[in-house]
Order: C-alpha cells, then sequence, then structure tokens
C-alpha cells in the first residue's frame, strides 16, 4: 500500500510539474560588455516569441547599467520598445546608480528602480524564477 501511495504521489508531482505553463526568469546583468547586452536582448526576443506569456526580468547592478543608460546603451531601441512588454521589465539597482553618479533622468523610458539590485534577483529566485547570468 506504502508503495501504491509513494508512485501515485510521484506520478502526481510528475504531471503538475510539467503541466505547469508558468515561464518565469530573471536575467542578471553585471556587464558593460556591448555582446552582453546583445545577449540579452536576444534571449529576451527569443524567449517572448516562443512564449508570449512568459514573465522576464533584466536586473542590472555594478557595470550592467549601460544596457539603459542614455547615451551608453547601443540597443536603446530594442529596450524601450521591450519595456512596453507587460511580461518584460528591467530594473536598476540603486546602489549601483548612486556608485555611478546616475539619476532617473539618464535613463531610457520604462526602466525601473530597485532598492538592491542583488536582493531583487534573490526575491525571484524565492519565488521560483529561473535565474541567467548574461554573460557571453
Amino acid at each position: 500500500m506504502k508503495k501504491i501511495l509513494f508512485l501515485a504521489g510521484i506520478l502526481l508531482y510528475s504531471f503538475l510539474a510539467f503541466a505547469q505553463k508558468d515561464y518565469k526568469v530573471v536575467f542578471d546583468l553585471t556587464s558593460k560588455d556591448s555582446n552582453d547586452q546583445r545577449a540579452a536582448i536576444r534571449w529576451l526576443n527569443e524567449v517572448s516569441m516562443a512564449e508570449p506569456t512568459a514573465q522576464m526580468e533584466v536586473v542590472m547592478y555594478g557595470q550592467g547599467l549601460d544596457l539603459v543608460t542614455k547615451g551608453k546603451s547601443i540597443v536603446s531601441d530594442d529596450v524601450v520598445r521591450l519595456a512596453q512588454n507587460k511580461n518584460i521589465a528591467f530594473k536598476v539597482c540603486q546602489v549601483a546608480m548612486k556608485a555611478h553618479n546616475l539619476t532617473k533622468d539618464d535613463l531610457l523610458p520604462g526602466v525601473q528602480l530597485v532598492p538592491d539590485g542583488i536582493y531583487e534577483v534573490i526575491s525571484k529566485q524565492r519565488q521560483g524564477w529561473g535565474y541567467i547570468k548574461v554573460k557571453i
């Protein structure tokens, strides 16, 4: 009887795990490398085309702020376009902004602020979001 209950539990868990369509991923960007910026945009585009309901967030801290900084981003048009998608968010660490002497006015439209980028990433992971480090 214990084996049957155990197997039934495994089957139920497997069914629920594979039946769930939640696609949530947080991208961690700390690099100012233009190849990393392009990769982040490419991945956002690819995932949103493959799974339009996917929730994605790019969290930038350290040197990663160039992705969303006016005059520095090499993909600014893409960032502005993607930020209009309700399932995609670009979030910048306020600690990093202070360290780089940036203000909200220095950021592209649609970019959001978070108090601490590392805490934002950890919070998303605790909520079951997948984690991708953007580094080519």
